[in-house]
């Protein structure tokens, strides 16, 4: 059985979030479909004091800050310098930011859409393309794990950096440099470590950060271009370890508090990237599937949710008669 709705949203993170509440409150039905990665690489971000605002208007701010996530007031950076640059956020009429608890971050921020009204699936899924310019011909969505298929007059990729349905449906993805992230979980016997900071240090072969978890473990990450790396050495537990030794500054503040690892070293693409198009014929792509920011810009949630927010705008206004929503909106990300 075939069963019709509104928008079908893939991707479970803020961006498709972000999308799925602010249609479900303009009364749209929406399916909001993601897959529970086994390996998640998404640790040590942070939310930065200007994402408040964007919490705020989908009024999930007090519930972030209730969540647990660790502070962090600012930032410290030692770039071409022995000398740190400190970044302090208690000078922002924002307040602090947050290092987040990642998987619960984003399992409170599904909470609220299906609070909202929106129908959480765990499924991947395909979308049997309707062809352009076909306008009135929905989509057909298989929800694999499901075992469901779905019509529906939307979707939305929120999928991230390989906008897989974005692609699907017409798209390409264009990479401006090979930038990629080896990140590395430590752990210590003592709670000594208290510094909520994030700190940044350069390298003759790239750049590491390292932030305080809320679970008090340590994340430290390399980035770097990938002609530059043995991927494969840094792959291993002792490789990253061993390289994060070319730091000064993040590896004296390890050693200090007797940090180990805790787990095996992970990768992930980390390049900046843009779409050839982030909208088509009843589409449209939001966060890193349609554009991504190198890590260092401190973007990333920030993006996703504004773009979240802005491309369910886009199709609100399309379907009062605004021809041109789409079009601005995929020319605001250009922009």
């Amino acid at each position: 059985m075939t069963c019709h709705v509104d928008v079908v949203i893939v991707g479970g993170g803020p961006a498709g979030v972000a999308a799925a509440i602010t249609l479900a409150r303009a009364g749209c039905r929406a399916v909001l479909a993601h897959v529970l990665p086994a390996r998640d690489p998404r640790i040590g971000e942070g939310l930065p004091p200007t994402a408040r605002g964007l919490l705020r208007k989908l009024g999930l701010l007090d519930r972030v800050l209730a969540a647990g996530h660790r502070p962090s007031h600012g930032t410290l950076a030692f770039w071409g310098a022995n000398t740190p640059h400190a970044n302090d956020f208690v000078s922002q009429l924002q307040g602090h930011g947050l290092q987040l608890d990642r998987r619960g971050f984003d399992a409170m921020l599904r909470g609220a859409a299906h609070e909202a009204g929106v129908e959480i699936v765990e499924a991947s899924v395909r979308v049997e393309r309707p062809g352009e310019p076909a306008l009135d011909r929905p989509h057909r969505v298989q929800l694999r794990e499901a075992g469901r298929t779905l019509t529906c007059r939307w979707v939305i990729d929120a999928g991230g950096r390989p906008a897989t349905i974005a692609r699907q449906l017409g798209a390409a993805c264009v990479h401006y440099d090979r930038l990629v992230a080896f990140r590395l979980r430590l752990r210590a016997r003592s709670a000594s470590d208290q510094d909520g900071r994030t700190w940044v240090e350069a390298v003759e072969d790239g750049w590491w950060y390292s932030v305080l978890l809320p679970n008090g473990e340590r994340v430290v990450a390399f980035l770097s271009d990938a002609d530059l790396v043995d991927r494969r050495g840094l792959l291993t537990r002792n490789g990253l370890l061993a390289h994060l030794k070319g730091t000064t500054h993040i590896s004296e503040l390890c050693a200090q508090h007797g940090y180990r690892p805790s787990g095996q070293a992970h990768g992930s693409d980390a390049c900046s990237a843009e779409l050839t198009r982030a909208s088509g014929a009843h589409w449209l792509a939001v966060g890193d599937a349609s554009l991504a920011f190198d890590p260092l810009s401190s973007k990333g949630i920030s993006s996703a949710l504004h773009t979240g927010a802005l491309g369910a705008d886009a199709i609100l206004a399309h379907e009062t008669g605004d021809a041109e929503a789409l079009r601005r909106y995929a020319d605001h990300l250009r922009d």
